[in-house]
């Protein structure tokens, strides 16, 4: 038995995201099994992964349950070195694990404000003072890794995607569906997720799941979804 991963809509769950791109990006094989939010299809879904009580969960081949991220993360990056999950360097892999860290703990107003929905674009949401603050703290943290260890680029951590860029994956879509204010840097680091085929993928999975959740609607102005390989 190999590797099994529980997700929720593939348009909506940003943590869902990040577990199954860490099998995407680190070339490892994976089976998964989907629950829709906000019913008793996702209530199924995690009692078939009990006792995880959220997704993504892991079931590894000996049937271990593993649940949380950052959990799944390490535990793949300790299975398969070869997959690179994290930087070589010990430096880079101790700031990489940092602000993978901080993207899992914090950035609160940016998730309630702007929850991730990979089915629209926003001209405008009008982001408060505390998303605007948290936009600043994440600007700041890709400033400062792609300064100091991503010269080779496009990731933050250089040519090859790692977990932190994995965890801040939401985070680009965020920027793009809500349309929200960046700088010329941080901008093309959206772009690069925007353009990354296992992302384009992955939406495109998720545009075809069902109908849209009420729950993530908003009465603001949609947009075309920013496309850079239009």
């Amino acid at each position: 038995m190999g590797y099994e991963l529980a997700i929720g809509d593939r348009s909506y769950s940003s943590w869902s995201l990040r577990g199954w791109l860490l099998f995407a990006k680190g070339g490892i094989a994976v089976t998964t099994h989907s629950g829709r939010l906000y019913c008793d299809d996702f209530t199924r879904l995690l009692s078939e992964f009990a006792p995880a009580r959220l997704v993504p969960a892991l079931r590894l081949p000996s049937g271990r349950v593993i649940g949380e991220t950052l959990a799944i993360a390490e535990t793949l990056a300790e299975r398969h070195p070869e997959a690179g999950l994290w930087p070589d360097a010990p430096e880079a892999r101790a700031v990489a694990r940092w602000l993978a860290s901080e993207m899992h703990a914090g950035f609160g107003a940016l998730r309630n404000h702007c929850p991730m929905n990979l089915r629209v674009s926003y001209e405008e949401c009008a982001p408060p003072a505390a998303v605007l603050e948290d936009l600043a703290r994440i600007e700041a943290l890709w400033a400062m890794a792609q300064a100091e260890f991503g010269a080779e680029g496009p990731w933050l951590f250089g040519a090859r995607c790692s977990v932190a860029d994995i965890f801040f994956a939401p985070v680009a879509a965020r920027i793009a569906g809500y349309n929200l204010p960046v700088g010329a840097a941080a901008q093309a680091y959206v772009s690069t997720w925007l353009a990354d085929a296992d992302f384009r993928a992955w939406r495109a999975e998720g545009a075809e799941e069902g109908p849209d959740q009420p729950f993530y609607k908003r009465d603001w102005p949609t947009r075309p979804w920013p496309d850079p390989l239009a």
